[in-house]
Parts: C-alpha cells; structure tokens; sequence
C-alpha cells in the first residue's frame, strides 16, 4: 500500500485541507459543498465538448454524457466509463462533469453513466447496467474517437461496487466478453455481509439507510450478493483507493478486496490511500487544480497503456 504522492503532485489548498481535516471522517455533503460548489462553478471547460443523454438502454436512467478533446487525434483514444456513488439510493452523472471535463483534458474519451437506483432497484440492477453500459460503448465508441478494448471500467462509492460485481464475477459479464485494460475502484462497498454483521463496529444506522434500500432486508442473502464472495474473474489490473479520512468501512471493505483478490485469486492489485481528504471529498476535488485522486488514477491508466 502506497500513501505517497507522485512528484509534481497538487493536493488541496491548505485551508481547504484544513477543514476536512478539522471534521474528520465524516460523510457530511452539505459541507463538501459549501467548498467545492464555489470551486466547481470556476473548474475548467476549455479543451472538451460534451454529448449529452446518449441512450444505452430501456430505462429512462440509462443516459450517459460523454466528453470528448477537442483537440489532438480524433480517434484511437483511450477510455473512461465512470459509474457516480451516491448510497445506491441516488446520484447523477451532471454531478460528475468534472471527472468528464478533467481527464478529456488529458486526452481521453470518458463517458459518465447514469443507472438504476434502489429502492425501485436492486440487487444486481447496478452490475446488470454497468455491463449495458459498457456494451454500449464498446459498439459505439470508434465513432465518438474511442478505443472499444481500452475502456477502463470507474467508479465510486456505490458505482464502485456494480463496477467491481459487473466485472469481477463472470456471471455478468457480456456473451462476448469483458475486455478492459483496467478496473478502479473509489471507496466502494465489496462485502455486504460484513457491514451487516459489523454494524455496531462501524456505527451504522438500523435499519441501514445505504445498503438495505439495494441489497434487500433479506439478511440470510447478503453473503450470496457479497463481490468478494463471488470473485472468478480472470486475473486483471485493479486500482483499489480509499481517502485518508474516509468512513471506517470504506477503509476496511479496500483492504478486504485487496487481500481477497491476491490470496484467493491470483490479482496483483494496486492499493492507495487519498491523502488529505474524506469519503465525498475526494471525487468532488477533482478538476480544482488538486491531483489527490486524479494522479493516483492517472498513473495507474498510463501504467497499463501500451
């Protein structure tokens, strides 16, 4: 596991920092906002163009917007497709134009995906739609002036664990298969059972507004939509992180896939903590002028580019 920046890396302004640090690990969004609402307003939008709403499946969710340079090659370019949290109840990919606009600015074409929310949906609805998703883009993306075998799978919070369910377990994979040169995984949940079984350790509300709505009240079933359960997968490069100030459970479910994947599955996963920063903060600082998360991303993509 690696805390440590990269050279050149650009955390928060000190203030900012200050703060964050100051409430601890907290998921507070009304506070993430009141600093990075100003910040976003002011976030950069030369360089990429944006389409909007492209359908990628039957369900009035199943939108996606993606950001394109607007300079450079107009094809052949590597690819996001991002999956935004939100506690599996709520979320939207408007909410995410900075991971668009950021990382367009360097060069790639990165679709942001909307999907189904519980409590209408749930489990395995978030895995079936990244898998919808991901085979939209596939069919689509040489036109947009993508790649279709270097789309790297991204999420965060809960678009982390459909990601790591739609990717990780076979079941779900598309008939044609799952290609991607990478898997990052944002402060997601792996394990269902164990915040379950650990609600008092990890001070979890009862009954438990995040994960109850998606994975049921059903307990006997948790271990069976549990991903590090259900692994089988073919080894693959997978960037696990989770912010320095992040929920108890976030930072054990990190470490938990993490030992599954290489005791029990023969991955070579990367792990990185966020330095600076909580659970929301982390995703909302990007395209701010602060690379906490970004560098980390960014090195594990040009690691795995040919």
């Amino acid at each position: 596991m690696s805390a440590a920046p990269t050279q050149g890396f650009m955390g928060p302004p000190a203030e900012v920092e200050r703060q964050i640090r100051s409430r601890g690990a907290v998921l507070d969004m009304a506070f993430t906002q009141s600093i990075y609402a100003p910040l976003l307003a002011r976030q950069p939008r030369d360089g990429a163009s944006v389409t909007r709403d492209l359908v990628y499946g039957t369900d009035d969710r199943h939108r996606m917007d993606v950001y394109r340079p607007q300079a450079g090659d107009a094809a052949g370019r590597d690819v996001i497709l991002f999956f935004h949290g939100g506690g599996f109840v709520r979320g939207d990919k408007a909410e995410k134009e900075n991971i668009g606009q950021y990382f367009a600015r360097l060069g790639m074409v990165v679709a942001i995906a909307n999907y189904r929310l519980a409590p209408k949906h749930v489990w395995p609805s978030g895995a079936e739609d990244v898998t919808a998703a991901y085979r939209w883009l596939r069919a689509n993306v040489a036109a947009l002036g993508g790649r279709p075998e270097r789309i790297f799978l991204v999420g965060e919070s809960a678009g982390a664990a459909h990601v790591a369910t739609a990717a990780l377990v076979r079941r779900f994979h598309p008939p044609e298969g799952l290609v991607t040169p990478g898997l990052v995984l944002i402060s997601g949940v792996y394990d269902a059972e164990l915040e379950l079984r650990a609600r008092r350790q990890f001070k979890t509300a009862s009954p438990d507004p995040r994960n109850e709505p998606y994975y049921g009240s059903d307990f006997a079933r948790y271990r069976e939509m549990s991903t590090v359960h259900l692994i089988d997968a073919a080894p693959a490069p997978v960037l696990i992180t989770y912010a320095e100030l992040d929920l108890p459970q976030m930072q054990v479910q990190a470490g938990g896939l993490f030992a599954c994947l290489i005791t029990k599955h023969g991955f070579d996963p990367d792990l990185h903590v966020v330095p600076g920063h909580n659970h929301l903060t982390q995703v909302y600082s990007v395209n701010t002028g602060d690379e906490s998360l970004t560098h980390i991303v960014a090195d594990f993509m040009s690691k795995h580019r040919p």
